[in-house]
């Protein structure tokens, strides 16, 4: 009697695993073209870049280069946000009636990012102050000491590049992406396609 009645509890459990819907899925609409007689589907794909496989002369050149993938990872985001606010400013400031008007929107800009990002970006070693300068460039399309210039005035601008020019920088370098710096565009390119996680 109880294998009967274990049969029957199995068997009823059994039942409504069968009756459950099945997920559907959205149908996928392709261009298609007869060749020959032969449907041929057609789909775009996305571009894909593919790397070789790096091989570095010594393990000193390998640390090296982690270390500059590194120092790309942490600036990268600081540089994008300074492209997408110079952007937002851009647009504030040609709307402003006055130079007095522009002056004091960038004196507000200007305390809101010291407020929010001033902390973080004093903790960049030297390394990646270089960095950030060299993206600011390739996001903006200008280097630091032009959007200084335009931005905060002439006088401003040399007051900030001799006092980068102390400590070991140079607001007036522009980006090359496929000369010097081609090792900070290619970092670049894979974080924007999801290489380095």
């Amino acid at each position: 009697m109880k294998l009967r009645e274990f049969i029957i509890i199995i068997f009823l459990m059994q039942v409504p695993l069968g009756v459950l819907p099945q997920e559907t899925q959205q149908p996928i609409v392709l261009v298609a073209t007869v060749v020959g007689g032969d449907t041929i589907l057609q789909a775009q794909l996305s571009s894909v870049t593919i790397y070789s496989t790096r091989k570095f002369k010594s393990p000193w050149d390998q640390k090296r280069y982690e270390k500059l993938v590194r120092n790309v990872q942490k600036v990268y985001p600081y540089a994008r946000l300074a492209g997408l606010k110079l952007r937002e400013y851009e647009s504030v400031l040609k709307a402003a009636p006055s130079d007095r008007e522009r002056k004091k929107i960038m004196k507000q800009a200007e305390k809101e990012l010291t407020d929010k990002f001033g902390p973080e970006l004093k903790k960049l070693n030297f390394s990646q102050g270089k960095i950030l300068i060299k993206l600011i460039d390739r996001e903006t399309g200008n280097s630091s000491y032009t959007l200084l210039q335009e931005l905060r005035g002439k006088f401003t601008a040399f007051i900030w590049q001799q006092l980068a020019r102390i400590f070991g920088y140079n607001l007036k370098i522009n980006y090359d992406p496929l000369g010097e710096d081609y090792q900070i565009e290619e970092i670049v390119q894979r974080i924007e396609a999801g290489g380095f996680k």
